[in-house]
């Protein structure tokens, strides 16, 4: 098998272009286990997402996890499907098209806009594969995680690394290591809880809930768990919470190992103990709502709250295609683009001279 894939075709005097393209984490292409299984083994087979060495992984997760999980995840993902598909996959299908669309209005009508998955369709590789054939010779890549995480942002990096392993020809990449306290991401996030209040009334706490990662990552050096304090923090004070009326908790654990605390659900059935009656809960750390909000939030910890003795739980939707959140997205990637931004596009006979002058010195293939 060749090292390199074969470059697409070029002629002299083609303009070269500047991609963006938005990445968020995955979704298995339909709510069953035939469709789960492979989508997890991607997942949970990445470095990045589970640190244990490999030949012991291997065997827990093909001789235990892909024979149960499949099934019950299915079963997860049917409860919070649409007509259109995954929400995820929807939602960061929308937010490429809007800020595409917000660009052009901008005066960047030649940007191409694309979106990708990094577990499952459509994938980075491919993505960045269309890019190419569509003449990016510069390429902004944009994970949608705010809060920069090892297992989240850095694995982006490394499958973009991978993919450019395997080109002859490479563009210019930058990437957009994290925006949790971008001042126009934290006021759309304090915006959709205002406007969540203004139509429901205040609870007497709001949490704001992020996807954990092991304890380990952050004795080892991730940021992680201080850039979602941050956040949180900071949108607290844009609403002018005091520290009593607001709370921090982390989602979504997977195995026996200890997580980031405090963990959302067993602090929700907490509060609703100690009296607490109503909250809202808002996911800060997602940009769409997806099964972790949706089901494992809106649902599961809905119910264990109102099990618990609360007595009302509203979920604060995800900013999804919030206008003041594509106009944030759209500025941060302005910010990113630099320079990129300001080069002109040739005009048709500037390219057409330069095509003829390649010719008359030999230099085309």
């Amino acid at each position: 098998m060749a090292r390199f894939r074969p470059e697409p075709e070029y002629t002299h005097g083609t303009p070269s272009r500047t991609g963006v393209v938005l990445v968020n984490l995955g979704t298995p292409a339909a709510p069953t286990a035939a469709a789960l299984r492979p989508y997890l083994k991607q997942f949970l087979s990445d470095p990045r997402v589970v640190e244990i060495p490999k030949p012991v992984w291997w065997l827990i997760l093909n001789g235990i996890i892909l024979n149960t999980r499949p099934a019950k995840s299915a079963e997860k993902y049917a409860s919070i499907w649409t007509d259109e598909g995954s929400p995820l996959k929807v939602h960061t299908e929308k937010q490429a098209k809007l800020v595409a669309g917000y660009l052009h209005q901008d005066g960047l009508p030649d940007l191409q806009v694309e979106w990708a998955m990094r577990y499952g369709a459509p994938s980075i590789p491919d993505t960045l594969e269309r890019m190419k054939r569509g003449g990016c010779t510069r390429i902004l890549v944009v994970p949608l995680y705010p809060q920069y995480a090892a297992s989240t942002t850095a694995s982006v990096m490394d499958e973009v690394a991978d993919c450019m392993r395997h080109w002859r020809n490479l563009p210019e990449i930058r990437f957009i290591r994290n925006f949790h306290d971008d001042p126009a991401y934290i006021a759309a996030l304090a915006q959709s809880v205002r406007d969540h209040w203004m139509e429901n009334g205040e609870a007497d706490k709001l949490v704001m809930s992020f996807h954990g990662v092991p304890r380990r990552s952050l004795d080892l050096g991730d940021p992680y768990h201080c850039e979602c304090y941050k956040t949180a923090r900071l949108v607290a004070d844009k609403l002018g919470l005091p520290p009593e009326r607001w709370q921090v908790t982390f989602q979504s654990r997977f195995g026996k190992a200890e997580w980031l605390k405090p963990y959302t659900e067993p602090t929700l059935e907490a509060l609703a103990k100690q009296g607490l009656k109503r909250v809202d809960l808002i996911c800060p750390g997602f940009v769409s709502d997806c099964l972790e909000t949706l089901e494992e939030i809106a649902l599961e910890c809905k119910a264990a709250f109102l099990g618990a003795g609360g007595e009302t739980f509203r979920y604060i939707p995800c900013l999804n295609e919030r206008h003041d959140w594509i106009r944030a997205l759209t500025g941060i990637v302005r910010t990113h683009l630099g320079h990129w931004a300001d080069i002109p596009k040739p005009t048709q006979q500037e390219c057409e001279t330069a095509n003829r002058r390649a010719r008359e010195i030999g230099a085309t293939r």
